[in-house]
């Protein structure tokens, strides 16, 4: 396959006249012998040197073929190497993403200097992508491992895995290979600059190379907008001054994890949220639907690691364990004990969240007022189970023979893979409908929330990506958990406030827990028109019950 590729890159590459002649002393090309004399003032002879210079660094790729392909591919392959170990799953961050966008335009360069081909624009990449994606084998999760085209998570992780690198890395080393050999085609006083094009087809490959740069240049500024969250004004449309309104990064269990903090007040409450997932981020959902809580408590929304926008801190995936996430938890709450001079603080979870709520209390009650569960979770493995069956029932039930041969192939939960979880988890609001039309959060549920200026572009992009990664990492940890008999008592007052349109595999498990729980006090409080993500749904009535009912009794 070299050979070929060898034999390919000679022909289709245009040869540079006098190349041979020029090294024997003889009249240098026409274009050369135009240059002016040297004047003081002008710097024309400093030009010329340089370019004399890299003539004499790239001429014995000129000359040998094989060479120039070795200097192309050791360009790329080596980016591609060091890609792998700074950014396995691709570029995350905006610092990141800029980087691979210049990067791939100077590796690109490289490989069209050497090649003086458009060679370069097919080479580059191909040499990057293979050792790329070798040396980042072993990553876990749905985007970096396999290709799976007939799942909608699948084509997601596709998409938005090595389709968005692919457009941060490839696309800029196609446009560098693209400059690259045209300027070592003048460099090299090539009389075939053009190469045999038309003038049409000259003009196009110019015009397609404009679009190009000015593609990645909007790119990059789009990457580039900061993220942040506005002040909290008073009536006179100034900043209160007792407010705070931020986001930060906190030290926690070795990584630093994204937060968002906003209150009106610092001398109020702490209320520390706990999204679901694992993987998710709530930090949109809080900032357009939670700002009622604000008044009242100064809430700490935490990007887990993984999740949004802490996405950059998933590696090492060997350490990220149920056990870690609690801890994190916990690491958060002393954080936020500590700055805010507090000694206890209020704890709120949606779905995952809960999970990591309950365990957070029952290791150290001593740190909460409350805990407060949206979308109680108590058993991951029998709520998949109890979705496996209604599933299966309304597939048949409907006629829907091919959901019904898929899960009944796949067997009941749990799965090794988490696609396989796809079937079940996407349909179960079709299998159990209600009208979301009185809710704050519709139908889109956290998919509402991205275009919030708390997130920047990258992080918009990879929230639903470091789900799919996380979930893979840490769901197969949840599988051992069962409230019911693991956590009989919590040392805080509980208040679970659910979704009468809750789906029955989550809500009749939350109900057995509940009836047995033994704490201080507790409170089952249930909204008419919401399910799964009461407090966004109807923030309303969450608002109300946090500040008539939670405040008052803890």
């Amino acid at each position: 396959m070299l050979h070929d590729l060898l034999r390919n890159v000679n022909a289709m590459a245009p040869r540079v006249k006098n190349d041979a002649t020029a090294d024997r002393g003889a009249t240098p090309p026409a274009s050369a012998a135009a240059q002016p004399a040297h004047h003081p003032h002008t710097g024309i002879r400093a030009q010329a040197t340089g370019a004399g210079r890299l003539r004499a660094v790239v001429r014995p790729a000129w000359r040998d073929r094989r060479i120039a392909v070795a200097v192309a591919v050791l360009a790329a392959g080596g980016y591609g190497l060091l890609a792998a170990w700074w950014t396995p799953r691709g570029p995350v961050t905006n610092s990141q993403a800029v980087a691979a966008i210049v990067a791939g335009v100077l590796v690109g360069a490289v490989a069209g200097v050497v090649l003086r081909s458009r060679w370069a624009m097919l080479l580059g990449p191909v040499a990057f992508m293979v050792v790329f994606e070798v040396a980042r084998m072993g990553t876990v999760g749905p985007m970096v491992d396999g290709i799976h085209p007939g799942s909608t998570y699948g084509l997601v992780a596709l998409v938005l895995g090595r389709g968005l690198h692919a457009v941060l890395a490839l696309v800029p080393m196609l446009l560098g290979g693209v400059l690259g050999a045209a300027a070592a085609r003048r460099l090299a006083g090539d009389a075939l600059v053009r190469g045999g094009w038309s003038k049409s087809g000259l003009w196009t490959r110019r015009v397609v190379t404009a679009l190009l740069v000015v593609g990645l240049l909007g790119l990059t500024v789009a990457i580039l907008r900061p993220a942040g969250t506005e002040q909290i004004l008073g009536p006179d449309g100034k900043p209160r001054g007792s407010s705070v309104a931020e986001l930060i990064r906190v030290p926690v269990g070795g990584h630093d994890l994204a937060m968002m903090i906003r209150g009106a007040d610092i001398g109020n409450p702490v209320l520390l949220y706990l999204a679901g997932g694992p993987g998710g981020s709530d930090i949109g959902a809080m900032r357009r639907h939670g700002q009622l809580l604000e008044e009242d408590f100064t809430v700490a929304t935490f990007d887990q690691r993984g999740a949004g926008k802490s996405a950059d801190n998933l590696e090492p995936t060997a350490t990220l364990t149920l056990d870690r996430a609690v801890s994190d938890a916990i690491e958060v709450t002393k954080y936020l004990r500590q700055r805010f001079g507090q000694d206890k603080i209020y704890v709120v979870g949606n779905s995952w969240g809960t999970i990591l709520g309950v365990l957070a209390v029952q290791r150290h009650p001593e740190l909460y007022r409350a805990f407060v569960g949206t979308g109680q979770m108590v058993d991951p493995r029998e709520t998949d189970r109890l979705f496996y069956a209604d599933t299966l029932a309304w597939a048949r039930r409907t006629g829907d023979t091919t959901l019904a041969e898929t899960l009944t192939a796949s067997g009941p939960p749990p799965y090794a893979d988490i696609l396989d979880y796809e079937p079940a988890l996407t349909r179960i609001d079709a299998v159990h409908p209600y009208d979301h039309t009185p809710n704050a959060e519709g139908a889109g549920g956290f998919a509402e929330n991205l275009f919030v200026p708390e997130y920047s572009l990258m992080e918009q992009v990879h929230n639903l990506p470091a789900w799919l990664d996380v979930f893979a990492v840490l769901y197969p940890h949840l599988q051992d958990i069962d409230f019911r008999t693991q956590v009989p008592v919590l040392d805080v007052p509980v208040y679970l406030v659910q979704g009468r349109h809750e789906q029955p595999g989550r809500a009749s498990l939350a109900e057995q827990w509940f009836q047995q729980l033994k704490a201080p006090s507790k409170q089952m409080i249930v909204f008419d028109t919401a399910g799964h993500r009461s407090l966004f749904e109807r923030p309303d009535l969450f608002h109300q019950v946090m500040t008539t009912t939670v405040l008052p009794q803890t």
